[in-house]
């Protein structure tokens, strides 16, 4: 399945008709994003621990086959060894994820720019992170920001653990377009105001062409990999496709406009 969406569903300048209808309480705007798009990556965990409370009233806000992905904590990925993160790893698994149940979808991982990549440290990152949750298997995603991650020592360590390494569209950051896991992650960070669905058409259309590339397990062509493109073949599967920065108030119409995109023939 590929699944579009935003980052966050808490922004005013979604609201007064933007995106949310106007006058719909705060208290309602999950309901709404979530019947509007397939995923949403919540970015408040990133910075917070929260409550198991709030991820069991977050479940129970959204329909049957939405998922949330879930922005790992800065507390984890900001730090100069990675190898290090045990403790804070534990704590940010247990704050109660599993009560997002069946909503509960990757897990993101995102490095610092300033990140060198380091195979040792890597892997030993990679190693800490659990296989499941409460039962349930988990999957993981990491976005390299550092242009040292563009490497096939990466993609390969990345590929052993099932990780997949985030697609990302944001410029100054690394681009690496192998696949890696059985799912394919985008974030896609260079939306305009002046366009009314954050992207121009021909946009839209080329990242949905990449999104049923992945999920078929396709390698398209033109695209910088870091390792060989031929083993980025076959690794098809869910996608999840994110608008998240840039124009952030043309995010939603931005995830909309792709999904609509999507099911064109």
């Amino acid at each position: 399945m590929i699944r579009t969406g935003i980052g966050g569903w808490t922004y005013p300048d979604w609201r007064g008709g933007t995106f949310y209808p106007a006058g719909l309480v705060q208290r309602r705007e999950l309901e709404h994003a979530s019947r509007a798009l397939a995923a949403i990556e919540i970015n408040g965990t990133y910075h917070s621990l929260q409550k198991p409370e709030s991820f069991r009233k977050w479940r129970e806000q959204t329909p049957d086959g939405f998922v949330f992905a879930v922005k790992g904590s800065s507390y984890v990925t900001n730090r100069k060894v990675l190898a290090t993160a045990g403790d804070s790893l534990a704590k940010f698994f247990a704050q109660g994820l599993e009560e997002l149940g069946d909503r509960l979808g990757p897990i993101l991982w995102q490095f610092m720019g300033t990140k060198r990549f380091d195979a040792q440290d890597v892997a030993a990152f990679f190693a800490l992170l659990p296989r499941e949750l409460a039962g349930r298997p988990l999957r993981h995603a990491v976005e390299a920001g550092h242009e040292s991650f563009a490497c096939p020592e990466f993609v390969d360590l990345a590929r052993a653990t099932g990780v997949a390494i985030v697609w990302l569209e944001q410029d100054g950051r690394a681009r690496i377009a192998d696949r890696t896991a059985d799912f394919a992650y985008l974030r896609c960070k260079n939306l305009h105001s002046e366009e009314p669905a954050g992207y121009p058409p021909e946009d839209i259309a080329r990242i949905a062409g990449l999104c049923h590339a992945w999920a078929a397990g396709e390698a398209p062509r033109d695209l910088p990999y870091a390792a060989d493109p031929a083993a980025s073949a076959g690794q098809g599967g869910d996608v999840f496709a994110f608008m998240i920065n840039g124009a952030k108030e043309r995010a939603p119409a931005a995830a909309m406009a792709l999904a609509e995109r999507l099911k064109a023939p």
